[in-house]
């Protein structure tokens, strides 16, 4: 029973923090101010307040002069310091780079530029990623100079591929005492784009599908060639000599014909989902993507099938991988377009 009673007021708890957290907009950058700066005491500062309370009853009990004046100075300087704290973070304007694309499972690092337009230092401003994380907020400490700025660099690892809305970020001050915990909440606009999980050990590129079968030119180098057979050239085995069509020269005084040997054209290399061979959708993409870098490392042309109708035809180069990669990580996503 003991237990059961945080988890029914931490219930209704979260969803009246998400319904309250709803109605921030999303900006990509935010100026701290008035209105969205919070400031409550820590559990230092709650413990401060229990101090000077039993300082001022035994002050009152036993008539101390001194137990006044320390009580007060006590409590003056408390309240200085939630002034200064709430003061050290409000005016700050932060600013967010857009994030590259990373893969499932990979560190998105997120670039978060703080400027100051004010005369005085900030310092211990701290900024973290504190929504759909584990464990405590990795926190990241600067000072940020009189108007200047200051870089502060945040990372988190997506849950899953496709378009994925960037997490709550927190920023916070408990300058100059600790005593007070002084916050605010920033719901980035942009997007993330994460691509599939590269599987760690994949098979060898599938073979190359070849592209139909040639024939060798009609009438090339000046001899009497035609679709299909071509004059005798010294050297070629018997095997290959057209005996009727032989015979129908040696009539004409011609002579002997052989057979050409049609030239199989270059091959193309095709990844599509039936050569993974697996049945899983999630391991399907996994291996296509290591496909893809793979080709691209080896510098080879490919082309990129997928079930729905996506067909990206054969290239190569940086914005090829991306387009194919694009595409392996909006399949099958409902909605799975690009914001």
């Amino acid at each position: 029973m003991k237990g059961a009673r945080p988890a029914l007021l931490s219930a209704p708890r979260r969803w009246l923090q998400r319904r309250w957290l709803a109605r921030l907009p999303r900006r990509d950058s935010l100026q701290l101010t008035q209105r969205n700066v919070y400031i409550l005491p820590t559990s230092a500062g709650w413990m401060l307040a229990l101090t000077l309370g039993v300082l001022l009853l035994a002050s009152i009990n036993y008539q101390l002069n001194l137990g006044y004046l320390l009580t007060f100075l006590l409590a003056g300087s408390a309240a200085a310091g939630m002034f200064a704290g709430h003061a050290n973070l409000r005016g700050l304007v932060l600013h967010l780079q857009p994030p590259a694309p990373v893969f499932a499972g990979q560190r998105c690092v997120l670039r978060i530029t703080a400027d100051n337009p004010g005369k005085r230092v900030r310092h211990g401003v701290a900024l973290a990623v504190t929504e759909d994380i584990e464990g405590p907020p990795q926190w990241a400490w600067t000072d940020v100079p009189a108007q200047g700025s200051a870089v502060v660099e945040l990372a988190f690892v997506p849950a899953q591929r496709g378009w994925q809305a960037l997490p709550r970020i927190t920023a916070e001050t408990r300058f100059p005492l600790g005593s007070f915990r002084a916050w605010g909440l920033w719901r980035p606009a942009a997007q993330l784009l994460v691509y599939p999980e590269a599987e760690a050990a994949p098979p060898p590129l599938p073979p190359a599908r070849p592209q139909g079968t040639g024939r060798a030119g009609t009438r090339a180098d000046g001899a009497d060639e035609f679709d299909g057979v071509r004059a005798y050239r010294p050297g070629d085995p018997l095997k290959q000599v057209v005996w009727k069509k032989a015979a129908q020269a040696w009539a004409t005084g011609g002579s002997l014909v052989s057979r050409d040997r049609p030239q199989a054209l270059p091959g193309r290399l095709w990844l599509d989902r039936s050569a993974t061979g697996l049945a899983d959708t999630e391991a399907a993409l996994s291996r296509l993507t290591a496909w893809v870098l793979a080709a691209d490392q080896q510098g080879l042309q490919w082309g990129l099938e997928l079930p729905g109708g996506v067909r990206l035809a054969p290239d190569s180069g940086a914005a090829h991988r991306q387009r194919s990669l694009e595409a392996l990580a909006l399949h099958a996503l409902p909605g799975g377009e690009a914001p």
